[in-house]
Parts: C-alpha cells; sequence; structure tokens
C-alpha cells in the first residue's frame, strides 16, 4: 500500500481510524468551561470564531468611545464625521503606531514621544494664533484712534 500524504496511520503503523480519535482537534462534544455548548467541534475554528468576536467587539468600543470623547467638545453629528471621514491613510498610520506601541517598551516611547512633540506643536499654532489676532486687534484699535 502507498504511503502518500493521504494515507494515514497510527504510531504501529496501522491505517489511522476513521473519525474523532484519529483528529485530537476534534472532541466528540464540544463544550466549553461550565458546560457551555461551543460553535464547531474543531478547535481552531473555535479560536477564529473568538478572534473575531473580539476584535468586532473591541472595534466597535473604540469608535463608541472616540464618538464620545469627541461630543464633550463638539456636537454629536460633528463628532460621527469626525470618526467616520477617516480615510485609509489614517487609519494605516493608527494600526502601526498602536502596533509599535504595542510591540516594545522603545516603541511605546517612540509613540509616546511623537504624541507629546504633537500636542506640544498644536499648543503653539493656537498659542500663536492668539497672538497674532491680539497684534491685528492691537493694530486696528490703534489706527481708529
Amino acid at each position: 500500500m502507498a504511503r502518500g500524504k493521504r494515507s494515514r496511520r497510527d504510531r504501529r503503523g496501522k491505517p489511522a481510524a476513521s473519525g474523532t480519535a484519529a483528529d485530537p482537534t476534534v472532541s466528540p462534544d464540544p463544550t466549553g468551561p461550565g458546560g457551555l455548548p461551543l460553535p464547531s467541534p474543531v478547535a481552531s475554528t473555535n479560536l477564529v470564531i473568538a478572534d473575531i468576536v473580539f476584535r468586532a467587539a473591541g472595534a466597535m468600543l473604540r469608535e463608541r468611545m472616540e464618538k464620545g470623547l469627541l461630543s464633550k467638545s463638539y456636537d454629536a453629528a460633528k463628532a460621527e464625521r469626525l470618526v467616520d471621514a477617516r480615510g485609509l491613510a489614517t487609519t494605516a498610520a493608527l494600526w502601526g503606531a498602536s502596533r509599535l506601541a504595542r510591540r516594545s517598551p522603545l516603541g511605546l516611547a517612540v509613540v509616546a514621544g511623537g504624541l507629546a512633540a504633537k500636542v506640544f506643536y498644536d499648543r503653539g499654532k493656537r498659542l500663536e494664533a492668539k497672538r497674532r489676532g491680539r497684534n491685528l486687534a492691537s493694530k486696528t484699535s490703534d489706527s481708529e484712534s
């Protein structure tokens, strides 16, 4: 008998019995902790299902939290537009930054440093705009007198 990829044999060289005994990932009665039934008898399928559910729930929670944080500063419609109007480049950059920050302490330091630099840059721009506004207001009040 040919011994190719398709012929399954157990440790003693005998052909493996078909069914659940030959495949250790398939359990005859798939139940989880507490006796809850699992969706599939194959463990890897259950892992994929759990991964998809957790990622979707995390994305929904994150989006809801972003809208909630923005709605404190803006009205609900503008907050929703800001969250939903992200482009592909912004989404990819955010994904890359979060991945870099998660993988190592050095990556976290780089991302945190970049965020701190962005905050200082934005504050500097705001202060500069205030200063320009005051200078412009003082010039117009001087020219009117």
